[in-house]
């Protein structure tokens, strides 16, 4: 299966792509992890995106789209992918079909946007290994510690309140119309946010049919 994830910025999108990497069997390309490494490691990319990335904007369509034509192109995405943050723009989505980025489904997650304000703020997010948790949801075995690699958990700038509601209003000016992009081509498929993240991923399974 050849899937894109959509939804605003801390619908959940992440944690559902690595549910569904290990049920489907597929890889997550997630444009943020690649972004976020580039950035750590100061690539000449990674400092052009984070100077977006820190203002809460989002990054230029030639630095995603070189991004995942790069990622694509490798071994372990030949039975599938997730897509999970790009494309985020029609041009992105424009360009990706025209080199021949196949997408099954666009699985939009719904969420309103008062939800995300507060969800956003207990989130925390690995410096090392760039896993995320939430106090409340997802909380770490041990505070302030990933349970994965044993990093120091952060707060993210880009999690900030004021930052989150700049890239929300963002999300709904450029990203959300992919949703009638999607919609025209028959491949849209939307399912509202649960309480819990299993619940969530129950309702996307079904919509899936996996």
């Amino acid at each position: 299966m050849r899937l894109i994830l959509l939804g605003a910025p801390g619908a959940g999108k992440g944690t559902q792509a690595e549910i569904l990497s290990k049920l489907l069997e597929i890889p997550t390309i997630s444009t943020g992890n690649i972004l976020r490494a580039a950035m750590k490691e100061g690539t000449p990319v990674g400092l052009q995106a984070k100077s977006y990335v820190d203002a809460g904007k989002l990054v230029p369509d030639d630095v995603i789209i070189g991004i995942i034509r790069e990622r694509l192109a490798q071994p372990d995405c030949a039975k599938g992918y997730i897509l999970d943050g790009v494309p985020r723009t029609i041009p992105q989505a424009q360009a990706m079909e025209e080199m021949g980025v196949e997408v099954d489904r666009a699985l939009s997650i719904e969420i309103a946007d008062e939800v995300i304000i507060e969800r956003m703020a207990g989130r925390r997010t690995c410096k090392d290994c760039s896993t995320t948790f939430h106090i409340v949801a997802n909380p770490p075995k041990k505070e302030g510690v990933c349970d994965v690699c044993g990093g120091e958990l952060t707060i993210r700038k880009d999690d900030a309140p004021e930052t989150v509601k700049a890239r929300l209003l963002t999300y709904h000016e450029e990203t959300e119309p992919l949703k009638a992009f999607y919609a025209e081509r028959g491949k849209l498929v939307s399912v509202e946010n649960q309480a819990t993240i299993d619940e969530t991923t129950a309702v996307i399974r079904k919509a899936l049919e996996i």
